[in-house]
């Protein structure tokens, strides 16, 4: 039988022919100025990689690409959520503001997120990666900076504002740019050390406040401030990094040789199946308007965000209304960060072996909502057990989001599509931190009764919506499974279907 060929394109736009009985792969070189064989002039075959060979390539780019944003993102994290070790250091007292005036400065950070988030997905994929990342991580880092300067509440509001349009582009720009470097079943676990780093933030961030705390009065400036100056530096100083360590996209990283980039983006066009668009396209603009499921997950995500923001921004106030001393209470938010962290990578490592996300998503949930009932049903049984049920809660809360994250990634075919879907679910997403912002009043502390029923509420109604979803994608999938020729070819006529595609099949 003859060979079966297919047409590729690699980065510099040389065809390529993949003969898939040889599995030898066909660059063809050109020379406009030739007038023989249509201005061919030489052949190249590579070889695809061996099993042992891409192991050894993607360890290489892990090593690259996974720590490094992980360290951006802690960078990112750090920043916006260190307004909660400000308090503890006194920034309210010092600015002459009211709790619900600094309740109102957590959630203004979200609304300047939430505006920038679509615009800034179509940025990275326009300029490339290792630009636009370090002008998104140089703009935070100067405002971060910047807000040691602020010396009264509409400073603080400005600031935050500003903070927020400044990190709108880091975190779903690096969830879209992790999708175009690993396959669907590679992508929870990346996610989740990415996402690792917001625990570590966590962790760190507690007790380095800890530390700069202590320079209080130091030049003049008060604790918090120095809070502000101290974590923006490492922001600016991995900004300068980053246009040099991070690859660009495959199709044009210098870190990788023609075979190994031509087996890289024909591994990534089998994953995808025939959802396989790359260029920009209006179509797929407002097909991820239009699709379902994006709000679904939209829904999912802000279900799950509200309770993770808040904890976030609220857990050394929460360990301090414990009974812990304002010192105690920012070093005694790091362990729960840390034990977050490690079940954080598990199971996602655990939903990629098995390429199913629901129930990774929907037992992390269930535990954060036992976490909140305990929080609610300890709270008279004094702070050790309180403190127990607060590392079971920052467990839940966090350990659900990676799985969650790569559940819409996987399942949104064509990249215009994914990176507009991604900039909406995203962006719900924190429209929820801005409802966080709202949640822990200072009329429901110390105890933060009313807080903790309304987060419990929203992490069980999340494990509800995961399960009916599930339930939805696996239909879906089962009556693709069963078209028959006829019902196929109708479905399949078209152009830009991406995972509208009948072939296509959802991770569920």
């Amino acid at each position: 039988m003859g060979s079966v060929q297919e047409k590729h394109q690699i980065a510099d736009d040389r065809p390529i022919d993949l003969d898939a009985e040889k599995g030898v792969f066909t660059v063809k070189e050109y020379d406009s100025s030739s007038e023989h064989n249509d201005g061919v002039i030489s052949h190249q075959e590579y070889v695809p990689l061996t099993d042992k060979e891409y192991k050894r390539l993607r360890w290489r780019l892990d090593l690259r690409i996974v720590p490094f944003c992980g360290l951006l993102y802690l960078c990112s994290f750090l920043d916006r959520s260190n307004i909660g070790n400000a308090k503890i250091a006194g920034i309210t007292k010092h600015l002459g503001i009211s709790d619900d005036q600094f309740n109102v400065a957590l959630s203004i950070f979200f609304v300047g997120y939430v505006i920038f988030e679509i615009p800034s997905n179509l940025m990275l994929k326009k300029v490339g990666p290792n630009i636009w990342i370090p002008l998104v991580m140089v703009s935070f880092g100067i405002v971060m900076a910047a807000m040691a300067a602020i010396h009264n509440g509409a400073g603080l509001l400005a600031g935050r504002f500003f903070l927020g349009i400044a990190e709108a582009g880091l975190f779903p720009g690096v969830i879209f740019y992790l999708t175009l470097w690993y396959t669907r079943r590679e992508q929870a676990t990346r996610i989740s050390i990415f996402f690792g780093f917001a625990t570590v933030a966590g962790a760190f961030g507690g007790v380095l406040a800890y530390g700069i705390m202590q320079m209080e009065g130091i030049r003049g400036l008060h604790g918090w401030q120095w809070i502000f100056i101290i974590e923006a530096i490492p922001t600016l100083a991995l900004a300068a990094v980053t246009y040099f360590v991070l690859p660009n996209l495959p199709e044009d990283s210098k870190s990788l040789t023609d075979r190994e980039r031509t087996y890289m983006l024909e591994r990534l066009k089998q994953d995808a199946g025939p959802a396989t668009e790359t260029n920009f396209s209006m179509k797929q603009f407002w097909m991820a308007f239009t699709d379902w499921k994006v709000y679904v997950h939209s829904l999912i995500y802000i279900s799950g965000s509200i309770p993770l923001y808040s904890m976030s921004l609220f857990l050394p106030s929460i360990i301090n209304g414990m009974g812990f001393q304002s010192l105690q209470a920012q070093a005694m938010s790091a362990p729960p960060y840390a034990i977050a962290c490690f079940f954080t990578i598990f199971v996602a490592m655990d939903a990629d072996r098995r390429s199913e996300r629901g129930y990774h998503i929907a037992l992390p949930s269930f535990i954060g909502f036992i976490g909140y009932i305990l929080l609610i049903a300890c709270k008279d049984q004094g702070p050790v057990a309180l403190y127990i049920a607060a590392c079971i809660t920052v467990t839940g809360v966090f350990t659900h989001a990676p799985p969650m994250l790569s559940w819409f990634t996987n399942n949104i075919g064509g990249h215009t599509k994914r990176a507009v879907a991604c900039g909406i679910i995203i962006s719900f997403g924190n429209a929820g931190g801005a409802v966080a912002g709202q949640v822990y009043r200072a009329n429901d502390s110390p105890q933060y009764i009313r807080a903790h029923s309304a987060c419990a509420a929203l992490m069980l109604f999340q494990v509800c919506v995961v399960l009916l979803f599930k339930f939805a994608l696996k239909r879906v999938n089962k009556k693709r499974d069963n078209m028959t020729p006829e019902e196929r070819r109708a479905a399949a006529e078209g152009e830009e279907l991406c995972d509208a595609h009948p072939d296509f099949r959802y991770i569920t």
